[in-house]
């Protein structure tokens, strides 16, 4: 998924005028896509840890909604960024965990349950967490429409995940054999995000789009680094400080696009970072985990 979305990337970059030519209005519906699958790939069980293992859903969501938010806000001041970019990387800070975090929590050899359980919860827990959190680290500099991105979270992701889950339970059967398809269309999505956001807006990444990669990999990488650390000073256990770290670095970066296309229309590139981050974490996410499983099969060869 890492390279098929930096080929998307490359390919914005490379014909920009071709891509542009579809309206940014569609990532609304292609995030109501990646939602939808979620809400058919979700189960009872992937919410019994949020009350079987409270403590850590609830460490794990404290430090989803407080140390990516601070890290935004601290990157776009020390880096001076304009309005339009802060804007965007405060909200990619202020967004659920991404979908792709549980695969590579899986892969990571983290613990799965933690990782979706922290997923579901954040997600849910976004309408109001996520606008609120951007009103206050970046309302004092643009208007931030609370209640209208709050009812865009709604529209965009809690929806299409309810329907998900109604669909789910009336048509088990079909559902369960498109469960299979559903991370393949997701990545397609995804990919057509990215293909959208960054050819939009090619000429200016092109000309000033170093420091805002750098931004969005160092916002990435602390997120990764700060989550290991929080679990480790907390002394949970290996594969519990791996989910956290994923969780908490890997970002909902598609809603973060979205939500800037709909509400921060004035600052066309807001929508860069979410673009970038998408890009960025799928890569950084697929060597952790890498990184990660070596180090196991290294002191257990027997696994």
């Amino acid at each position: 998924m890492g390279v098929l979305v930096l080929l998307s990337a490359i390919a914005a970059l490379v014909f920009p005028e071709v891509i542009s030519q579809v309206k940014p209005t569609v990532i609304n519906p292609l995030l109501g896509v990646i939602m939808f699958g979620m809400g058919l790939t979700l189960r009872a069980e992937d919410f019994r840890i949020v009350f079987s293992r409270p403590k850590d859903v609830i460490i794990g969501c404290l430090a989803q909604f407080t140390v990516m938010p601070l890290l935004a806000w601290t990157l776009a001041h020390v880096f001076a960024l304009d309005e339009a970019l802060t804007v965007g990387v405060v909200l990619v800070g202020c967004c659920p965990g991404g979908t792709a975090s549980n695969v590579i929590t899986f892969l990571a050899r983290g613990d799965l349950a933690l990782s979706v359980g922290m997923t579901g919860v954040s997600t849910l827990l976004a309408p109001l967490a996520t606008p609120l959190l951007v009103w206050l680290l970046a309302g004092k500099t643009v208007d931030v429409d609370v209640v209208g991105m709050l009812l865009s979270i709604l529209w965009v992701v809690i929806l299409p995940i309810v329907a998900g889950l109604i669909v789910k339970r009336l048509f088990p059967r079909q559902t369960e054999a498109a469960v299979a398809y559903l991370p393949a269309l997701s990545s397609i999505a995804i990919c057509a995000i990215v293909l959208i956001v960054i050819s939009a807006n090619a000429g200016k990444l092109m000309s000033g789009g170093l420091l805002i990669v750098l931004v969005v990999m160092l916002h990435n990488l602390f997120g990764l680094g700060i989550g290991y650390g929080i679990g480790r000073l907390l002394k949970l256990s290996t594969p519990k400080r791996r989910a956290i770290s994923i969780e908490v670095g890997m970002q909902n970066s598609g809603l973060a696009s979205s939500l800037a296309t709909l509400h921060f229309a004035a600052y066309p590139m807001a929508t860069i970072p979410g673009a970038v981050f998408s890009v960025w974490h799928n890569i950084s996410g697929a060597i952790v985990a890498r990184l990660f499983a070596r180090g196991d099969l290294k002191n257990h060869p027997e696994d």
